[in-house]
């Protein structure tokens, strides 16, 4: 299992990938977490909160973005 998380100042990501494929990303534009597998096959289910979880690690993203941008000054 692998995750990917990043953010800049208008964008945002975080997915979890297992085997190179795609299993969960956080849509932050339609406020959900979407499990992209087709329905017949046996996926990965974050644990509840999942997208709320991918919110707060985006916000702490940001601020230490911020924080990098200053100490670069």
């Amino acid at each position: 299992r692998f995750r990917i998380a990043g953010c800049s100042d208008s964008d945002g990501e975080e997915m979890y990938t297992l085997d190179g494929e795609e299993k969960w990303y956080a849509d932050f534009i339609n406020k959900k977490g979407v499990e992209p597998q087709p329905s017949f096959i046996d996926h990965i289910s974050l644990e509840e909160g999942g997208y709320e979880q991918a919110v707060a690690n985006q916000q702490v993203c940001r601020q230490n973005l911020e924080n990098v941008r200053k100490a670069m000054k």
